[in-house]
């Protein structure tokens, strides 16, 4: 019984006791619920406070931009009267401008008219004055004036002649005194050695044993040597020497190349002649293209063509009364250069010019005519600047000087080849030939005088006209140089000038 009752004392107690907790959890549970809505509420309402203050501050930016913005507006309008006002009053006085300068053509049109019918009143008054002068003299106007001129002339023709020379004279020892200083300034800046080259064609052997060797067997090793360098072989009894000829200086250099390396090779055969020749041809074909470059770049000519550099290269072997022709050429261009800096002239056309001017000597044992006419139809066929060609064509005055540095090319021409030492000639034979050129002129009917100039390449006759007609000259001049080529034994061309001249002197002044 004791036992019942107390289990149902512990049911009703768990009973209880559950019950108790259920609602004690429920409490809990609504405590927490209250929490919960209490934060959210807080959370709401702190939402609301910062959306409150951001529109707040929204807002107040709004109206601060839209204040700024107005500024803005303002200060624009303001700016944009200020420019309406501004071109209001151009244009009010550019009108003003407009009427003024209308006005003023207007009046300047009357002056114009007003002084043309000024002009019309002096000069018909003034040819009414000569025609009444006129009368009362008795005199026309033109021989007024010079029964003037000849009452100055002969009261002080002699004062006006003195002052005229005076002038004159000191006009030209000025410019004779200039141009020295400048030719002596661009001799002094060129103070190199000349050296006077002569292009040997006599080739040395060690004995003359060897003769016999290049000759060869009936011949054959010298026909050989000749056939394939187009040179004459010449072995004459000239103790330790072999004499080469041939109008080309190029083959007769080629030849002698050849022979020399024969010579010290020990093997004197055809076959072996002809590599030999061969390849002397090439030694010598390099050696003309270098020299051509290396003067092309030693004066800056840089755009010349490989062709005429080739042929300037030949010059090499070239010589003038003894002076090597592309040095002689070189010198020139460097000569052209200064004095065309003195004078202001175009310093690149002059050196050109120079380098350029003997350039038909390259090649004028193979083409009929003087080496400047070579020269020209040279430089015409490779496009050279017409420039170029009119300063090289004028250094043996064979054409007009045409522009400044055909000028200074000619006068280069002459310091170079004049300077002491650069060339050499017999006396004797250079005395001979210009008193022979002189006597065969002068042996000519109606001749007056005659000189030999240019070193004997050009001979001036001057003929008295009276005897001597227009075509006569012509066939004098003929007659003369037949009779030159016929008696006189002569290096390259003379040129014949028959002067046939009648002078009346008169000044204007």
């Amino acid at each position: 019984m004791n036992v019942f009752v107390f289990i149902g004392g512990g049911v009703v107690l768990l009973f209880v006791g559950g019950i108790g907790g259920y609602f004690l959890r429920q409490a809990i549970m609504q405590q927490r619920k209250n929490s919960i809505e209490a934060k959210l509420k807080k959370l709401v309402e702190d939402s609301r406070q910062e959306a409150k203050q951001i529109l707040i501050d929204a807002k107040t930016k709004s109206v601060s931009i839209l204040e700024e913005a107005k500024e803005e507006e303002r200060e624009r309008e303001a700016g944009l009267r200020k420019n309406e006002e501004r071109l209001e009053k151009r244009e009010v006085s550019f009108e003003k401008q407009m009427t003024d300068f209308e006005s003023r053509r207007l009046e300047l049109n009357e002056r114009v008219e007003k002084v043309k019918i000024i002009k019309e009143d002096l000069e018909a008054a003034k040819t009414k004055t000569l025609l009444e002068i006129e009368r009362i003299a008795g005199l026309s106007t033109s021989q007024a004036q010079e029964e003037l001129y000849k009452k100055v002339e002969k009261e002080h023709g002699d004062d006006m002649a003195q002052k005229i020379r005076k002038l004159e004279q000191s006009g030209i020892e000025d410019l004779e005194r200039r141009a020295k200083n400048i030719l002596t300034t661009v001799i002094q800046r060129l103070a190199q050695a000349s050296i006077s080259e002569v292009t040997t064609t006599t080739v040395a052997i060690p004995s003359d044993e060897l003769k016999g060797k290049i000759i060869g067997r009936e011949g054959r090793n010298i026909r050989a040597l000749e056939r394939a360098a187009g040179v004459e072989i010449i072995v004459d009894d000239t103790p330790g020497a072999i004499v080469i000829s041939g109008f080309d200086p190029v083959r007769r250099h080629i030849a002698k190349n050849a022979l020399e390396v024969l010579i010290a090779d020990g093997r004197i055969q055809p076959a072996r002649i002809e590599e030999a020749v061969e390849k002397a041809k090439e030694s010598i074909e390099k050696q003309i293209k270098d020299a051509g470059e290396a003067a092309a770049f030693e004066i800056g000519a840089f755009d010349l063509d490989p062709r005429l550099l080739n042929l300037l290269g030949r010059l090499k072997f070239r010589t003038s009364y003894g002076q090597n022709v592309l040095q002689h050429s070189i010198e020139m261009a460097h000569l052209a250069g200064m004095l065309a800096t003195e004078l202001g002239a175009d310093i690149v056309i002059a050196k050109k010019g120079a380098l350029l001017h003997d350039i038909g000597k390259a090649v004028d044992h193979e083409v009929q005519g003087t080496h400047v006419e070579i020269g020209r139809r040279i430089l015409e066929k490779f496009n050279v600047d017409r420039r170029i060609i009119q300063a090289m064509q004028s250094h043996h005055e064979e054409y007009p000087y045409e522009t400044v540095e055909s000028i200074i090319v000619q006068t280069v021409d002459a310091i170079s080849a004049g300077r002491p030492g650069a060339r050499r000639d017999s006396v004797e034979n250079y005395l001979k030939r210009l008193q022979d050129l002189e006597t065969i002129a002068n042996s000519f009917e109606g001749v007056e005088k005659s000189y030999a100039i240019s070193a004997g390449r050009e001979v001036r006759v001057f003929v008295t006209p009276d005897k001597i007609g227009d075509l006569e000259a012509r066939n004098l001049a003929r007659s003369i140089a037949m009779r030159i080529e016929n008696e006189l034994k002569y290096p390259g061309e003379i040129k014949v000038h028959v002067i046939r001249e009648m002078r009346a002197v008169e000044f204007a002044r």
